[in-house]
């Protein structure tokens, strides 16, 4: 055998349900702040350097979020949970932080008043990813 051995749990599936729609809207989040972030960053970072890098933050959150979704195991679940808790404190930091100071964010960020620009996707997806790695660690339990 190549070190694999019949008492190894199975993989936590994370890319099932609600879980594929989750992989689907960070994938699509991650596309869009990226592209985003290397845009702005390339052609107009002295304009507003703190909003695009906040943008490219949220864009390698988005990704490696949507990769440990992908990935599955029980690391990557609670790799992608602390992921969603982290992203969930910067959409509500920034988004305070740009309703009290806007003066600070010349241009917006993808977590600008707490996603407003994406529909307040920012805001519902951590809350929506933490619930579902949540229930799906409950799943897995037996």
């Amino acid at each position: 055998m190549t070190g694999t051995t019949t008492d190894e749990a199975p993989r936590t599936r994370l890319v099932q349900g609600p879980g594929m729609l989750l992989v689907w809207l960070y994938g699509v989040m991650s596309v869009g702040a990226v592209s985003r972030s290397v845009y702005q960053i390339a052609t107009e970072f002295d304009r507003a350097p703190l909003a695009y890098s906040l943008s490219a933050v949220a864009a390698v959150v988005y990704a490696f979020i949507t990769y440990t979704l992908v990935r599955g195991g029980e690391t990557a679940r609670r790799a992608a949970l602390v992921c969603c808790a982290a992203e969930l404190v910067g959409v509500l930091t920034v988004g305070t932080w740009t309703l009290l100071d806007p003066a600070a964010f010349p241009d917006t960020t993808v977590w600008s008043e707490y996603g407003y620009g994406y529909v307040f996707i920012p805001v519902l997806l951590p809350v929506t990813g933490i619930a579902w790695l949540r229930r799906s660690r409950r799943t897995t339990d037996h």
